[in-house]
């Protein structure tokens, strides 16, 4: 009985152009989903019976490379097909002509130091916009060879906007490529060569080599070597596998946040977090109350200043364990001293009950800890919890905004919801205050993951907290035992 013959190729469409491209530097994707990976796992195979040949490809981080379902674990369904034998402990395929593939993160710009010897045939990036311009420039310095094969780059990305501290670069990069109007590729520049020099450290471009030498004639020719560079947009519908195997991915894609949807299914590279984009007041329906049987707590984005600068502000949100849905119950907010600030944080915990849940957001550094520890131990009797917060707070809103913009997040009526809706549809980075919206983003990122079990209280389902509460008491913080809250909490001692 004949063996079955495994088939690996790319398919039709973007991915095929992609490995058909003679470009010295080759950028593919532009949105999520389009086979990008799999395509530069394919590239790096192409001289594999060049004993002297070795590739390597870059991911930010080391993590991005070897979790669940990441480079490594993709190479797996490639390599081993045609020979690879794996390293683990280098995260290296060699195969039978000695010729190597490495997979390599490159986290912090002084990393570079330790590439800097190197003389690497092919260099590809996975996720080129998350590394800095200095990387990749330096990483092109490295991309020289020896062993016959003509030195190139290969790269995947996602959409970056132009202004982008860190990542704008890219796409200032593949500009060209890019309508200028709506942010989207340019279909008939798909895979289009554009050539480039570099002439007084600025980039200078032109349809050929030819024209630009022509152009800087009066320069030594050795100084004037043209590269090549293309852009090959493709997005989820390019690749009919995924399509076909996850059709669940697409809802996905459609379910998160207006500005993140835009780039990555539909590969916008203008699109950003504007007035309305993120928040929009027409996406909250305000009602006259929440349903009785939620889960609720409130959050205080904390600040010090008084009669100016920023503000402090304690939003309660609500969970309907029923039916769903979030609600905003209320929102205080003032500029108030430290000293005042802490006297309204009592005040409200007062009026909202011991069965309402407390955080604090903690800022970075031993000064946010301290002030979050303080807020607690001048709580006794409710609980209370510090949240460590990471990330640019847009990037935090994001999972609020999606639910917003499916008109699942409501309002509860109240003389604060005139000043809260038009803080949230003014919400993007350059925002002058954020603060009432940073409360309640703090609320709903805290609310989810309890949402998403759908806890039922009355049920006796207790939701068991990952870390110990802290509890303020009169005798300083004592740390109570998750088993013990959930305990106290299926008996109903909470709203």
């Amino acid at each position: 009985m004949a063996s079955a013959v495994l088939q690996i190729r790319p398919q039709q469409g973007p991915q095929e152009t992609f490995l058909s491209s003679s470009a010295d530097i080759v950028i593919y994707g532009g949105a999520a989903g389009g086979g990008k990976t799999f395509g530069l796992l394919l590239e790096t195979t192409r001289h594999l019976d060049n004993p002297e040949y070795g590739a390597v490809i870059f991911r930010r981080t080391y993590p991005e490379i070897a979790m669940k379902g990441g480079l490594w674990d993709e190479s797996r369904k490639i390599y081993p097909a045609i020979g690879g034998m794996p390293k683990e402990t280098t995260l290296e395929w060699e195969f039978p002509s000695r010729a190597s593939i490495k997979f390599a993160h490159l986290q912090y710009e002084s990393d570079l130091i330790s590439w800097g010897g190197s003389q690497i045939p092919l260099i590809a990036f996975d996720q080129i916009d998350t590394f800095t311009e200095r990387m990749f420039w330096f990483l092109f310095s490295r991309n020289r060879s020896m062993c016959g094969v003509r030195p190139y780059i290969r790269a995947t990305c996602n959409p970056v906007v132009e202004d982008d501290a860190e990542f704008g670069w890219l796409a200032t990069l593949i500009g060209w490529w890019i309508d200028p109007e709506t942010g989207y590729p340019i279909p008939e520049r798909s895979g289009v060569p554009r050539w480039f020099v570099r002439i007084n450290d600025a980039l200078q471009w032109d349809e050929s080599a030819e024209a630009l030498r022509a152009r800087f004639s009066y320069l030594p020719a050795d100084d004037v070597m043209p590269k090549s560079l293309t852009f090959i947009p493709a997005k989820l519908s390019d690749n009919l596998i995924l399509m076909r195997k996850d059709p669940g991915y697409r809802a996905n894609l459609l379910a998160m946040p207006l500005v993140e949807r835009e780039r990555l299914l539909g590969g916008n590279w203008k699109v950003r977090p504007s007035a309305g984009k993120i928040f929009n007041r027409a996406w909250f329906d305000v009602v006259g109350a929440a349903p009785t049987r939620c889960i609720r707590l409130r959050y205080w984005d904390k600040a010090g200043t008084h009669d100016g600068g920023c503000f402090s502000a304690g939003v309660r949100m609500a969970y309907d364990v029923d039916e769903g849905g979030f609600y905003i119950e209320h929102c205080l907010a003032g500029q108030w001293s430290a000293h005042a600030r802490e006297q309204v944080i009592r005040q409200t915990a007062a009026l909202d009950g011991p069965d309402v849940e407390i955080w604090i957001e903690q800022e970075p550094g031993s000064g946010g800890k301290e002030s979050a520890e303080n807020t607690i131990l001048s709580l006794p009797g409710f609980i209370v919890r510090a949240d460590r917060v990471t990330g640019d707070k847009i990037r935090r809103s994001y999972p609020m905004s999606a639910q917003a913009e499916a008109r699942n997040v409501k309002l509860v009526r109240g003389d604060w919801v005139a000043e809260w809706l038009d803080e949230a549809h003014k919400f993007e980075e350059k925002s002058a205050y954020k603060d009432r919206v940073d409360a309640a983003v703090g609320a709903y990122n805290q609310l989810a993951p309890r949402a998403a079990r759908r806890f039922d209280i009355a049920g006796g389902g207790a939701e068991r907290p990952s870390d110990p509460v802290l509890v303020g008491t009169n005798g300083g913080t004592q740390l109570v035992d998750p088993s013990v809250l959930a305990s106290i909490h299926a008996h109903g001692f909470r709203r």
